[in-house]
């Protein structure tokens, strides 16, 4: 019984490992981007539907593999097709992969993790089920929080999936936004053989309107609290 809640993570483990072996992730870079650019960009203009599946499913793939290449992702997204969609495209792919990482972890680890909770955990677990949504729409909003870690950490205490992917789906919003901009000037940078400045999410008024959005979601957390 117990292997049986561990298979859907060891699928995702193993395919990882396979991945690597296979040298897939070098792939996925900036890099190869510009080296393929054409090819990509003629591709989405013959078969736009084609593309746009392909994309979403390769983006939700590498999320759930818990491949740091987000911001590759988002900005190849869009660069291929232009800001707007790009976002429209991104945001449900990363959900995607980040719903599927939370569902193989949660249904391998959080029963376990459940049995052996200290009173900590259990406050955290109780606290998470009343205001869940709002902690972590505040860590999907922050950038310097790891992506995988918002999905991993929610799963282990054992959050309802629809709150999960409510608050990821509109917390990433702001970032994704941010890079598919970036990927959509993509071009006019490889021509002039630059290379995109990935701190403009550190850059403080980037990070300060983050900040800010973090804090208004935690201010409703306290909201609640004196209201009850």
């Amino acid at each position: 019984m117990r292997h049986g809640r561990l298979r859907p993570l060891l699928i995702l483990l193993v395919l990882l490992v396979l991945a690597w072996a296979l040298g897939l992730f070098r792939y996925v870079s900036l890099a190869e981007l510009e080296q393929h650019r054409r090819a990509l960009a003629g591709f989405v203009a013959d078969r736009p539907w084609t593309a746009g599946l392909l994309y979403v499913l390769a983006h939700a793939g590498i999320v759930a593999l818990v491949i740091p290449v987000g911001p590759v992702l988002t900005m190849a997204g869009g660069f291929l097709f232009g800001r707007w969609l790009g976002l429209l495209l991104a945001v449900p792919a990363a959900t995607l992969g980040a719903s599927i990482l939370f569902l193989a972890v949660r249904h391998a680890l959080a029963q376990g993790t459940a049995q052996h909770a200290g009173p900590m955990l259990d406050r955290v677990r109780a606290g998470l089920k009343r205001d869940g949504f709002w902690y972590l729409l505040s860590i999907r909003l922050l950038p310097v929080i790891p992506y995988s870690v918002g999905s991993i950490a929610p799963a282990l205490v054992g959050m309802r999936l629809r709150v999960f992917v409510a608050a990821t789906a509109i917390g990433i919003i702001p970032g994704t936004a941010i890079f598919a901009g970036i990927g959509a000037g993509l071009d006019d940078i490889f021509a002039r053989g630059d290379r995109p400045d990935l701190r403009v999410m550190l850059a403080p008024p980037t990070l300060f309107a983050l900040l800010a959005l973090a804090g208004l979601s935690l201010s409703a957390v306290w909201w609640r609290r004196r209201a009850s």
